[in-house]
């Protein structure tokens, strides 16, 4: 199957930059071996020469996945002589150059602020040639990258335009009491609970808390393993977020530069908003600046007989994305 490339030549994607702080009005899919420093310059227009070279320096160390650590993100807000809050807001445009859109053209970017202080990027991603339900939202995307870096809160969201009311809904799982701050180009911070009124939440179904703090399942595998892989998927199912359906599980994806990237599962509680394993993966290996064509191996980790299985989902987006991969699906238990 052939897969279309939605990234564009570097020519292009500097002549689309200009008005970069508006969502989806421009796109520029640079991935981290691409972004040079004039690249970065054009993108990044208001930040200093200093400012720049650290996000680079950032955007290739061999970890990298969208993190920026609390120390570098007061280092930036220094260098600019700027709030926390804004420096979030201009780097809406390095987020979105991770965006994956090749259905809709319509590139996203968003940056979340976790309770430790650290930044999370995170851009939309969609499936080529399947259904739209696999489309993960950047803010989405955002917030399980602070999830998956084992945050305890979420305080603030930037993006470059209001939230969808999926993607509210979606937040809204991230901070219950609708505390967070979302953030946008030009327009003062508003919390999420002015913009989704009557908010439908983790309570209402007997939840006491919502998707943080990160609690572990008590999962394991029949036998030990020394695979890796295995070994990596198993900890992305205890991590999950799965108290509606109660179905753990996990994902882990290996690259072919060896790099392994984990995603949780993280439910909702109006369903719809969930978002598989494989998605949350998905979302931390582009982070990292990787395409799909750089997957090489997927392991799927699920509680034999649960009520719900992310086999045929995982399967079928892999189908789309890397069609040469077979997936591995092991059983763990609980207790």
């Amino acid at each position: 199957m052939t897969k279309p490339d939605n990234r564009i030549s570097r020519r292009t994607a500097l002549s689309l930059i200009g008005s970069a702080a508006v969502a989806g009005a421009v796109s520029f899919p640079l991935f981290a071996d691409d972004s040079k420093s004039p690249a970065l310059r054009e993108m990044l227009p208001k930040f200093n020469d200093k400012s720049r070279s650290l996000l680079l320096k950032l955007m290739r160390e061999p970890g990298y996945s969208g993190q920026i650590t609390a120390a570098d993100a007061a280092a930036l807000a220094q260098n600019e002589s700027t709030t926390t809050e804004q420096l979030m807001v201009d780097l809406i445009p390095l987020a979105r150059s991770y965006s994956h859109a090749p259905i809709s053209k319509f590139f996203v970017g968003s940056v979340v602020r976790g309770a430790s202080g650290c930044l999370y990027t995170g851009a939309n991603i969609e499936i080529p040639g399947q259904c739209l339900g696999f489309a993960v939202h950047a803010e989405q995307s955002a917030v399980s990258n602070a999830y998956m870096h084992g945050e305890k809160a979420v305080s603030a969201l930037a993006v470059g335009g209001a939230p969808c009311g999926h993607c509210r809904q979606f937040i809204n799982e991230a901070s219950p009491d609708g505390e967070i701050m979302i953030l946008t180009p030009g327009k003062p911070p508003i919390r999420l609970s002015a913009i989704l009124p009557a908010a439908f939440g983790p309570a209402a179904l007997g939840r006491k808390h919502g998707a943080f703090p990160i609690q572990e399942a008590n999962l394991r595998l029949p036998s030990p393993t020394s695979d890796p892989m295995i070994a990596a998927a198993l900890e992305a199912a205890r991590r999950a977020y799965a108290p509606y359906s109660t179905s753990p599980s996990g994902v882990a994806i290996r690259s072919n530069k060896g790099r392994i990237y984990r995603g949780s599962y993280i439910e909702n509680v109006a369903f719809n908003p969930s978002l598989s394993p494989l998605q949350i993966a998905l979302a931390q290996m582009i982070a990292a600046g990787e395409a799909y064509s750089a997957i090489s191996a997927v392991v799927l980790v699920e509680v034999q007989g649960a009520k719900i299985s992310q086999k045929a989902v995982t399967e079928t987006v892999l189908g789309a994305i890397a069609a040469a991969v077979k997936l591995q699906r092991v059983h763990a238990r609980v207790g």
